[in-house]
Formats: structure tokens, sequence, C-alpha cells
């Protein structure tokens, strides 16, 4: 799709600098961008690739030096979110998969709303309810009593354990597992782990994304719920019981062990392993591989194991860099004090 760069700019609220009549027909990388592509720069690291990039339009910060005459410019405070505007505007990936393949299995007990489609060897059982304009693609399996809402996209090889409940404009990528049991077991009187029954579900409200490879257990009793416009990353781990709030951000490798609750706008980083039965505040973010051994209710910002505040663990970590330097120098008071004791004796 072709647009102009006055166009980029009025849907991104940006001013030109250069030709504004610059025809644009494609979006990529500042170091591997083209002739017809528009690129963006908002970062100091990729300033080095300025001047042999060959994108015909940039998005910039203010004040950044236009040194180039061949490019048209278009100034916006953030660039990267400018540059993401245009790929949802002009470039949003299509996801075809329209109407429903001879291999597909639909139970005579599910309700299915319009336009809905089905990739090859997709199974959709009894009882189940799927709402408008959804897309389900090959070797998915949905399993009994699973609701999924309007205008979801599940790509191909997912599993829906049965009385799964999706809202609305949900995406669920390759592989994810949705509902699979919790790990509940208890030893009996000889040291043998006896399975409790996960008799809960799950619930994914509107709005959310899952990645591929990532497994969400269903509840022992009651439901695991992930809350309004939350994105989980690929290969997360989230236990049975654990409730996620609105707006949340959890990256790959991480898992959340049984029964947490974790608040709504928070970030957590890769390989974050949370402990169980801990509540995270709203608005926490936990930097990567940190260890969650105690609850974090105050927002801010937390790394480190077990976890602590970030400034408090920078102090921390300073300190442990600079431990042989400390052993040295104890070593030396340890003689100095030798000395002075001897000294202190004779006198």
């Amino acid at each position: 799709m072709n647009f102009t760069a006055e166009e980029a700019a009025r849907l991104t609220g940006g001013k030109v600098y250069g030709n504004s009549d610059t025809v644009i027909s494609g979006v990529a990388r500042i170091e591997e961008a083209k002739e017809g592509d528009i690129t963006f720069l908002y970062h100091s690291s990729y300033e080095k690739y300025f001047k042999s990039t060959k994108a015909t339009a940039i998005f910039i910060k203010p004040g950044f030096n236009k040194l180039r005459s061949d490019i048209t410019y278009i100034e916006v405070d953030s660039p990267e979110k400018a540059f993401s505007e245009i790929i949802i505007k002009n470039f949003k990936p299509g996801y075809k998969l329209e109407g429903i393949d001879s291999t597909a299995f639909i139970h005579e007990s599910a309700k299915a709303g319009k336009n809905l489609a089905l990739g090859r060897n997709v199974i959709v059982s009894a009882g189940c309810k799927i709402g408008n304009n959804v897309r389900i693609f090959h070797n998915s399996v949905i399993l009994d009593n699973v609701e999924i809402g309007d205008d979801s996209l599940i790509f191909q090889n997912v599993s829906i354990r049965e009385k799964t409940i999706i809202g609305k404009k949900a995406i669920i990528h390759a592989g994810a597992v949705i509902g699979s049991d919790g790990f509940g077991f208890n030893p009996d009187e000889n040291g043998v782990y006896q399975k409790i029954p996960q008799i809960g579900n799950v619930i994914l409200k509107d709005e959310v994304e899952i990645g591929s490879g990532t497994t969400i257990d269903r509840a022992a009793l009651g439901s695991t719920i992930i809350g309004n416009r939350t994105k989980i990353d690929n290969l997360v781990q989230i236990g049975h019981n654990v409730v996620v709030g609105e707006d949340t951000v959890i990256s790959a490798q991480t898992g959340i062990s049984g029964s947490c609750k974790i608040g709504s706008n928070c970030v957590i980083a890769g390989q974050v392993g949370i402990a169980g039965h801990l509540t995270i505040g709203d608005k926490v973010v936990l930097l990567a591989k940190s260890g969650i051994t105690k609850s974090l209710l105050k927002p801010g910002y937390y790394f480190g194991y077990p976890a602590k505040e970030l400034k408090v663990s920078h102090r921390l970590e300073a300190h442990i860099r600079n431990l042989p330097a400390y052993s040295e120098k104890i070593k030396e008071l340890e003689l100095e004090v030798k000395r002075l004791s001897k000294l202190a004796i004779k006198d």
C-alpha cells in the first residue's frame, strides 16, 4: 500500500521536513531500508546507520540533525510509536483463513457465530460457543464447553482444554496450551504423590495475547484469570489459580507459581521466577532473571535474587564486585591492628 509522507505525518501527528509528497511503499529497519521504505530512528546506538541508509523517509525526534537532503524527515515525539502506527494502519498482517476446511470437525452441539474459519484438522468439541469472525488455524483442538469471543485469532497446534473462557479479540499463538491441569499433588502416608483433581478453568479476558509455547494451567478450584489487554510472551508458565490484572506484560521464560496475584500495568521481564502464593502490586517492574520470594506491593523497579528495590540491589551488586578489594583491605587492617597491639604491649 502506497501513501505519502504528508499522510504519514497526519496519522502520527508529525511535521514533515523535505518533500511532503514523497511516496512510501514499505517499512524497514534503518540498516535494512531500501528506496521507498520509511524507517525510524529513536536510539543513539542506531545513528551509525543514518549515513548509509537507503530509506526514503525517516521518523526522527525533535532536534535531530538533518544532514542528508535526499531523505524526507517526519519529526515526532516518539519515532518508535509513530512507526508502529504506520505498520498497524498500512501493513497489518491479514492472517488469511476463510471457510471451514473439510477435515475440520464441529460437534453438533457446538454453536458458532458468523464468518467462522477453521483450518485443517481443527476439532471443536461438544458444548463450545464460538463468536463471530473467529479464525482457528490448522490442528488446533478445542475441548468441551469452551467459549471463544468475537474476532479472536487462534494459530496452529493450539490446545484449549474444557471450560476455558476466552474473551473478544484474543490472539493465541502456535503451540500454546490453555487450561492444562495445574501441578497439584499430595503425598500419601507412603510418600507416594497422589493427583489432586484440577476442576477449575481458565479465563482469558478481552484482547489478551498469548505467545507460542506458553502454558496456562487451569485452577484447582475457581479460575486462573488473565485480565483485559494483558500480553504474554513465548514460553511462559502460569500456574493454577494465578490472577493477572489488566495491561500487564510478561516476557519469555517467566514462571509464575500457583495462586499468585499479579497487578495491573506490571512489566515482568524475561526469566523471572515468582514463588507461590505471592502478591505483586500494580505498576511493579520485575527486571530480567529476578527471583521473587516475597510479595512486592509498592510500585517501582525490582531486581536480583531475592528481588529487592533496584537502588538497593545496585548498591549490593557494587559491594559484591568490590569484595576482593575489601578482602585485601581487611587483611591490611588486621596486620595493622596486630602491629599496634604489639607496640601497646611493649609500652
